[in-house]
């Protein structure tokens, strides 16, 4: 697996979802960077430069499984896992399995409870299934103006992303039938079965949890962060305004600033008392 990483300090490990890769990250790493070790890798979801094995178990559970592998590669004990997407529910799955490896958690808009995937999208858990769908798929999206429709990447931002980014996210399921493969499989084990029995081990993580939220998003309901801030012991639920589903991508700013009074808050003492305010 490809990752970057920058800056000193506690780590943090941040998780990507579908179709995209680090870099969705680019504006929120630089400001955290300056006081914790961002480590930012490109999972196999579509968007990864290197494919894996033919063999590899890339079920969600092997998801799950690969980012506790990757943490012990880097020889991490105790890190903070930030989520976006399908990478929060990876992230929630972690935390539900592995609780004692993630000292902190931070999760933005993302699958939950029986969304997973968001009903708009779920074409392509289906479409997996089917030979061939992948490499449609994937020809359809190199097609610039088919990218804001809502059953591609429209209802995922607020505004467009531009073209050369999104050109980086596809050019691996595009030109890759490696990607594609891996993307298969993963995509064929999605189901709102494993989040609903991840929601039921999540209040076993006594971590302090962030739910940045972008309440605008129609994809992944406000309702789902308040539900998943009820489930956690220790959360606190912040509003990122003027965002859609991709928060890094809308809002990286506001979401680095609060990544970081999150973070520093919980550094080196008891820290904050739970809180789940519905801020803006």
């Amino acid at each position: 697996m490809r990752y970057r990483e920058t800056g000193e300090g506690d780590p943090v490990v941040f998780v990507h979802g579908l179709l995209v890769h680090g870099g969705l990250w680019r504006g929120v790493v630089p400001r955290l960077s300056e006081g914790f070790r961002c480590i930012v890798p490109d999972w196999p979801l579509g968007s990864h430069g290197v494919t894996m094995d033919a063999g590899a178990d890339l079920s969600f559970g092997g998801i799950t499984r690969m980012v506790v592998d990757f943490l012990d590669a880097l020889g991490l004990e105790e890190v903070t896992l930030v989520g976006n997407d399908t990478g929060g529910a990876i992230c929630q799955s972690v935390v539900a399995s592995y609780p004692e490896r993630v000292e902190r958690l931070v999760l933005t808009n993302c699958d939950a409870f029986d969304n997973f995937l968001p009903p708009v999208l779920r074409y392509v858990q289906w479409g997996a299934h089917v030979p061939g769908f992948v490499s449609v798929m994937g020809a359809v999206l190199r097609v610039r103006a088919l990218r804001r429709l809502p059953i591609t990447f429209g209802w995922l931002t607020k505004r467009p992303i531009e073209d050369r980014v999104v050109d980086s996210y596809l050019a691996p399921v595009t030109g890759d039938a490696g990607v594609r493969r891996d993307l298969r499989k993963f995509l064929r084990d999605i189901s709102p079965r494993h989040t609903l029995a991840v929601a039921e081990k999540l209040p076993g993580f006594e971590g302090p949890v962030l739910l940045a939220w972008a309440p605008e998003d129609r994809l992944f309901p406000f309702e789902h962060a308040e539900g998943l801030a009820a489930r956690f012991p220790d959360a606190t639920l912040r509003k990122i305004p003027d965002s859609w589903a991709f928060v890094p991508e809308d809002g990286p700013e506001r979401l680095a600033e609060e990544i970081e009074a999150f973070l520093l808050s919980r550094t080196g003492g008891e820290g904050a008392p739970r809180d789940v305010r519905d801020a803006s």
